[in-house]
């Protein structure tokens, strides 16, 4: 037993059991929570045996205990009912199989159900499962819908009567599951995972008919409020009737007070669509009509008005008015071309008076050095003898040449 185990020294098949029952011993007592199932009792025998199975997982163990020990209980023990046993757990060295021998076995009443279910709602609150923000909307025609319910239930018939009757074309995606007892929670894990991955599921239905706390357990698992919490695919809780309440109702994404309200809330009527449809052209064709009258009314009225019903009256004003313009634009331009008509007239006598032309006429005479300047003469000392001079009067000019020069006045 000492020696070290190798593959040229192996341990016989008795030491493995044997080693596996001792650290399996060790453990002492030990209280375990779960669920009963699959209770046998042989007439003649001094064990009865069971299964206690997990209720949020596919895990039980094989317990064993005395026939008296079941009958003492202070509630009968059935398929499903939950407890609290102290055991201690055996390994049989000589078949390889565990078991707990338990020696207490105390149903869990209902007061210490709702006490569990309230401290995991005040955990699941804490963490944020049930915050409105999380919830999702329902889409308003799904294409398919994913019903999770018990095999050929009254639950599910109404779902699928109210819907089809609301809107026959609808479609359904049925998974039948238990829905009380040990195996429930993980079918209905099995089955929310399908749908949640289904293309075609829009909104998935969970429902079940009313019962007992115990009935409704399994819709106030952990594990099942988490899968729902998690889901991508909005979930409709429709468990027992108002008064029922598990914990999957806080979680989903909608409660419905009994299935019948479920389908009607997944599924419109199509009646009452249709109405509303109906009521809408009505009340769209009526305020269209009313709109086009009112438009009609404000044109009518622009019509009316001297600037549009007479639109040449404004344009004959304006050439009326030029026309006037014009016309006093004309005689004023008239009237200031006369006025410097006779100005120039009058400054043409002037001009006239005081130039060379009339003095000439009065018989003067203008002397002019014939030589290439032409300088005007002004004195006799500009007229020496021989000088050549022009002398212009009136009506010419004529040549001279002078001989002698007079200086006295």
């Amino acid at each position: 037993m000492s020696s070290p185990n190798t593959a040229d020294n192996p341990w016989p098949v008795r030491t493995v059991n044997t080693k596996i029952a001792d650290w399996i011993h060790r453990l002492g007592q030990i209280w375990v929570e779960g669920q009963v199932t699959q209770i046998s009792r042989r007439p003649g025998t001094r064990t009865a045996f069971l299964t206690l199975r997990d209720p949020a997982a596919d895990i039980s163990i094989s317990v064993t205990c005395s026939p008296d020990l079941l009958a003492r209980t202070e509630v009968p023990l059935t398929d499903g009912s939950h407890v609290v046993v102290l055991g201690r757990p055996s390994y049989y060295t000589g078949r390889g199989t565990l078991s707990l021998r338990i020696s207490d076995i105390r149903p869990v009443g209902i007061g210490q159900l709702l006490l569990r279910i309230e401290r995991l709602r005040q955990l699941l609150a804490a963490e944020g499962l049930f915050d409105p923000r999380l919830k999702r909307p329902l889409p308003f025609l799904p294409k398919s819908i994913g019903l999770i319910s018990g095999r050929a239930s009254a639950a599910a018939r109404d779902v699928v009567a109210v819907a089809t009757g609301r809107w026959s074309a609808v479609r359904f995606e049925v998974r039948d599951a238990p829905v009380q007892g040990p195996t429930a929670v993980p079918a209905i894990l099995s089955h929310l995972a399908a749908l949640d991955a289904h293309p075609d599921v829009e909104v998935i239905i969970i429902a079940r008919g009313g019962g007992s706390v115990e009935d409704l357990l399994p819709f106030s698992d952990e594990a099942l409020l988490r899968a729902v919490a998690t889901c991508t695919t909005p979930v409709i809780s429709a468990i027992g009737h108002e008064p029922d309440a598990p914990l999957l109702d806080l979680v989903a994404d909608v409660r419905a007070a009994t299935p019948t309200d479920a389908a009607k809330r997944v599924v419109p009527d199509v009646e009452a669509e249709l109405a509303a449809i109906a009521a809408l052209r009505r009340r769209s064709a009526h305020a269209l009509r009313n709109w086009v009258r009112r438009e009609a009314h404000i044109v009518d009225g622009l019509r009316a008005r001297p600037v549009l019903a007479r639109p040449h009256t404004l344009v004959d004003a304006e050439a009326a008015r030029v026309g006037d313009l014009r016309r006093a634009l004309r005689r004023d331009i008239r009237r200031r071309v006369d006025v410097e008509d006779r100005r120039i007239e009058h400054l043409s006598a002037q001009l006239g008076t005081l130039g060379p032309a009339q003095t000439l006429a009065r018989g003067y005479a203008v002397v002019q050095r014939a030589d290439s300047d032409q300088q005007i003469v002004g004195a006799v000392a500009d007229m020496y003898p021989g000088a050549r001079l022009r002398i212009r009067v009136s009506d010419g000019a004529a040549h001279a040449t002078v001989t002698e020069g007079d200086e006295s006045r």
